[in-house]
C-alpha cells in the first residue's frame, strides 16, 4: 500500500502542474489534456464510473494518471442537496509567492532619491579623470562635469531647456563648476569618447553590491528612436519601414536588480556572442554562483566559460540540443531534461532580468531621443546608468549600505569634450 502512495503523489503533483498552465479543453464527453512533451494530446473520460485515459502511462499500469488528475484539478465538482453534480469549469493554481516589501524603507528611498541621486553621481563622476586643456581660447566643460550633465539630464525625462534650472540649483550645491548650454548637452552625448567612460562607469556603480549578489541573470531588449530604417523583404516581394532601434545586453544581480555588465552593438548582433564578455566582466569584481538565460545564449562555450568563474549556468537548451557535447553541457542537459522541475527553480530567477529590464523603461522611457548612432548609444547608457544609482539609493535605506567609488584605470582614456 506504501508503494501504491508513493506513486500516486508524483502523479498528483504533476497533475496539478498541468491543470495550472495546460489548457484543458471539452470534446463531448471527454476532455482533451496536452501532453507535457508536446507530442498531442490525451483522452480523458471521466463518466463517474468508469474513468480512463489514451495515455501510456495509464494503458500499462491501468491507474490513475497525472492526466486523470489534471483533469480533476480543472474542475470543481459542488454536490447538491437533491444528489445532483454542478460541474464548474476552473483552473486551480497554486498560490502565488508574495515577498515582503520593506514600506518605510522604500518610502523613505523614494522620498529622498533626487537628492541622494545627485550625491551619488557627484561621488562617481569625481572618479572620472579630467584631461589637462592645453589649447587656446575657452577651456572646455571638465569631463566630470559634462557627464554629471548629461545623466541627470537623462534621469529627469525633461527636455534640455526645462532641465536647465535643475543644472543651476546643481551648481549652486557644487555638484557642477559651471552650468552648461542646453545645447552643449547634445553634443557631449555625440562624443565618441563617452562611451567606455559610461561603460565603466556602470561597473562601478555595481561594486557596492558585491557582497550581496552572487546570481546573475542575462538578457537583452531594444530601445526604439525615432529614426526609420527602410529594407526589400525578399519573401514577400516588398519594401518595408520601421523604427530603428538600440539593442542592449545586460547582466543583472538577482537580488537588488543592480546592472554588472553592458553590452551595446548593432541591432542584429548575436546574443550567444555577446554572454562571454559580459561574464568577464561580471566575475573581475563579483563571485559568480549562479547564472541564468534562456535558450538564446546556449552554447558549450558559454556553459563551460560560466564553469570556468565558478558558477553553474542554467540556460534553457533548444529542441535540437542533445547531450552529445560531453562535459558539463552533458550534465546540465539531463538535468535540464529529467530533472526539469529543480532545473526551473533555478532558471527562474532569469525573471529578474526582465524586471530590471522593466525597471529601466517604466522610469526612463523606452525610447531614445537622439538622431544620430553615438548619442543613441550614450543615451541608453546613461538610462543603465540611472538605474543602477536608483537601486543603490535603496539599498541605502533596505540595507544600510554606504556607497563608496574607486577611480578609473589609469590607462582609461578620458577623452576631450568640445564646450
Amino acid at each position: 500500500m506504501k508503494q501504491v502512495e508513493n506513486q500516486t503523489e508524483p502523479r498528483k503533483q504533476r497533475g496539478l502542474m498541468i491543470a495550472a498552465v495546460a489548457r484543458i479543453t471539452r470534446n463531448g464527453e471527454e476532455w482533451l489534456v496536452p501532453s507535457q512533451s508536446g507530442n498531442g494530446k490525451y483522452k480523458v473520460h471521466l463518466d463517474g464510473v468508469y474513468t480512463r485515459c489514451s495515455c501510456p502511462d495509464y494503458e500499462t499500469n491501468a491507474c490513475k494518471c497525472k492526466h486523470i488528475y489534471a483533469v480533476e484539478f480543472a474542475l470543481m465538482r459542488e454536490q447538491n442537496p437533491d444528489g445532483s453534480t454542478t460541474v464548474t469549469e476552473k483552473v486551480t493554481v497554486t498560490k502565488r509567492t508574495t515577498y515582503r516589501q520593506n514600506w518605510p524603507a522604500y518610502n523613505e528611498a523614494q522620498m529622498n532619491e533626487k537628492q541622494q541621486f545627485q550625491t551619488l553621481l557627484h561621488d562617481l563622476c569625481r572618479t572620472v579623470q579630467n584631461p589637462v586643456y592645453s589649447g587656446k581660447g575657452r577651456p572646455p566643460l571638465p569631463l566630470s562635469d559634462a557627464i554629471f550633465a548629461v545623466t541627470f539630464k537623462i534621469y529627469s525625462t525633461f527636455s534640455a531647456r526645462r532641465f536647465t534650472s535643475d543644472l543651476v540649483e546643481a551648481q549652486a550645491k557644487g555638484y557642477i563648476t559651471k552650468t552648461p548650454h542646453f545645447n552643449s548637452i547634445f553634443n557631449y552625448l555625440e562624443n565618441p569618447a563617452l562611451t567606455p567612460i559610461l561603460t565603466d562607469l556602470i561597473v562601478q556603480s555595481s561594486l557596492p553590491l558585491k557582497a550581496v549578489e552572487v546570481d546573475f541573470a542575462v538578457d537583452s531588449t531594444g530601445f526604439t528612436s525615432s529614426r526609420f530604417v527602410r529594407w526589400f523583404d525578399h519573401k514577400y516581394g516588398c519594401v518595408r519601414h520601421d523604427h530603428d532601434w538600440v539593442k542592449c545586453h545586460l547582466m543583472c544581480g538577482v537580488k537588488t536588480n543592480i546592472v554588472t555588465a553592458v553590452e551595446i552593438r548593432d541591432r542584429n548582433a548575436s546574443d550567444t556572442k555577446l554572454l562571454p564578455s559580459m561574464v568577464e566582466t561580471t566575475a573581475r569584481a563579483f563571485n559568480i554562483s549562479e547564472v541564468s538565460a534562456d535558450k538564446g545564449y546556449s552554447s558549450i562555450n558559454n556553459t563551460n566559460l560560466i564553469a570556468k568563474h565558478g558558477g553553474t549556468p542554467f540556460i534553457a537548451y533548444k529542441s535540437i540540443h542533445t547531450g552529445a557535447g560531453g562535459g558539463l553541457w552533458e550534465k546540465m542537459y539531463h538535468f535540464f531534461r529529467f530533472k526539469r522541475e529543480e532545473f526551473l527553480a533555478h532558471y527562474h530567477k532569469r525573471s529578474n532580468i526582465e524586471s530590471t529590464i522593466s525597471m529601466i523603461k517604466a522610469k526612463f522611457r523606452d525610447h531614445v531621443r537622439s538622431k544620430t548612432d553615438v548619442a543613441m548609444v550614450n543615451e541608453v547608457l546613461c538610462k543603465v546608468l540611472c538605474h543602477n544609482i536608483c537601486c543603490l539609493i535603496s539599498a541605502i535605506y533596505e540595507l544600510g549600505l554606504t556607497p563608496t567609488f574607486t577611480a578609473l584605470d589609469e590607462n582609461q582614456t578620458a577623452g576631450t569634450l568640445a564646450a
